[in-house]
């Protein structure tokens, strides 16, 4: 069974929307996009070469998957480590509303999300990749179906936009398995989902 893994982009307070440019996801009327780019490096794109080369397919929320198709299947040098997964892999889209997916490869799934999920994760062979999809990752977090979170921390704090622990998630404990920080000061956390948190006190014990 392949690991869902999740790789997202995140502020210092926690906010993941548009990280690639400023008319990538204006909802709300976010008006700070592009809060990633200046600190892309080699130590940057070496990550997301050796994330990439994990990937078996790839399962994307509707606007993720439309800013991809914006934009990736014209990136056509077979030399590009993101550009050939993306263009060849298997794709999926989970959406309700979407009616039809021109880029090459690409499935619509609308139904049981969870049952849909769980038969992709044991028939793809390497990692079932989310990339953004912030909607879609909350949900999927929801449902216990995430093994592994690249969470990538920018130094920088926006005061406002969508997050990715939003309240209401599901209590889950993670387990720290990597961390690295690039020269622009990215740091890179993976983690992998190890149950429900424990709980303790730090009071004393009057009893004892």
């Amino acid at each position: 069974m392949a690991p869902l893994t999740i790789t997202t982009f995140v502020t210092l307070d926690g906010v993941m929307q548009a990280p690639g440019g400023p008319n990538e996801d204006t909802s709300g009327g976010f008006d700070l996009g592009g809060w990633s780019v200046p600190y892309g490096d080699a130590d940057f794109d070496q990550f997301i070469d050796e994330v990439f080369g994990r990937v078996g397919a790839f399962l994307l929320g509707r606007r993720t998957y439309e800013i991809f198709a914006g934009y990736w299947p014209k990136m056509t040098d077979p030399a590009d480590p993101v550009a050939s997964k993306l263009n060849s892999l298997p794709k999926y889209v989970a959406s309700t509303t979407l009616d039809k997916a021109d880029w090459a490869g690409t499935t619509i799934i609308g139904g049981d999300l969870v049952k849909e999920v769980t038969a992709l994760k044991e028939r793809t062979e390497g990692e079932l990749q989310v990339h953004g999809s912030g909607n879609l990752a909350q949900t999927l977090m929801a449902h216990d179906l995430v093994d592994t979170i690249n969470l990538l921390v920018f130094p920088v704090v926006l005061g406002k936009g969508r997050r990715l622990f939003a309240e209401g998630a599901l209590p889950t404990a993670f387990r720290l398995t990597s961390s690295r920080t690039t020269a622009a000061g990215v740091a890179i956390h993976m983690y992998e989902r190890a149950g429900r948190p424990e709980y303790g006190t730090y009071e004393l014990d009057e009893s004892a």
